[in-house]
């Protein structure tokens, strides 16, 4: 059986360019999630990965998918993202690391996130950037891919803005990052480090990863009253203009 992509990025991330991009993404979720209050909050995927340590919520969960046999068995719930075992309306906080690339059916996680999302809950998404020097190494002929996740599967930021538009959220913010070009050694980016800081300056939208921060907005509802009542309460002011007619004339 062919292994699961959110497997291999599992094991990716042991790696010195995955070691670099999980750096750069904890540091900015920490930020991202560090005030968000409530009560219930999940990590979905990844769970050797702890993306909830900054938070304060008093419940937090992972989950993961059944093929993952990692020991983490007994700390957390096996769950698939496009089918959430949590009731609607119950979460005030999800991280989804990498999972809509990972998966065949990124729209339908991103709607099981804002079902089960409380009114104003928060949803902090990851992925690769598929226009970054990166992404576009798995498009030149004759070079390995660096990344585990194919590039047409990779889920650019403008579309993920179609998305929230299509449901109901509302995006707060967001960066890109790890903007070294891509190579395998520990020691390449560390010669590359210099690029980081030159590429939030100049060229912001190339990074090879991306994290933004997304809001679920409800809009107030409007009681529409039965046509009886309406029909009845204009009855009664017809009633209290005749009279008021009838006063005038005494």
């Amino acid at each position: 059986m062919e292994q699961p992509l959110i497997l291999e990025l599992a094991e990716w991330l042991d790696t010195p360019p995955g070691r670099y991009v999980q750096a750069w993404e904890q540091k900015q979720i920490d930020a991202m999630v560090g005030n968000v209050f409530g009560y219930h909050a999940i990590q979905i995927g990844l769970p050797h990965w702890d993306l909830l340590r900054a938070n304060r919520i008093p419940y937090k969960g992972r989950t993961r998918v059944l093929f993952d046999t990692d020991a983490h068995a007994g700390e957390v719930v096996v769950a698939d993202p496009e089918n959430l075992p949590f009731d609607t309306q119950s979460i005030d906080l999800l991280v989804l690391p990498h999972v809509l690339e990972t998966s065949a059916r990124p729209h339908q996680i991103l709607r099981e996130a804002e079902r089960v999302l409380m009114p104003e809950g928060r949803v902090v998404i990851s992925g690769f950037n598929p226009w970054s020097l990166w992404g576009a190494s798995d498009r030149i002929p004759g070079l390995d891919p660096l990344l585990p996740v194919p590039a047409h599967l990779q889920v650019s930021l403008p579309r993920l803005k179609d998305w929230f538009k299509l449901l109901s959220f509302e995006l707060d913010r967001g960066r890109f990052g790890c903007y070294a070009p891509p190579c395998t050694s520990q020691a390449w980016l560390d010669r590359w480090a210099f690029m980081d800081a030159a590429g939030d300056r100049w060229w912001p939208v190339c990074g090879a990863v991306y994290v933004v921060s997304a809001v679920k907005r409800v809009t107030a509802m409007t009681l529409v009253e039965p046509k009886w009542k309406k029909a009845r309460k204009r009855v009664q002011r017809q009633a209290v203009v005749t009279g008021r007619h009838s006063d005038s004339v005494l």
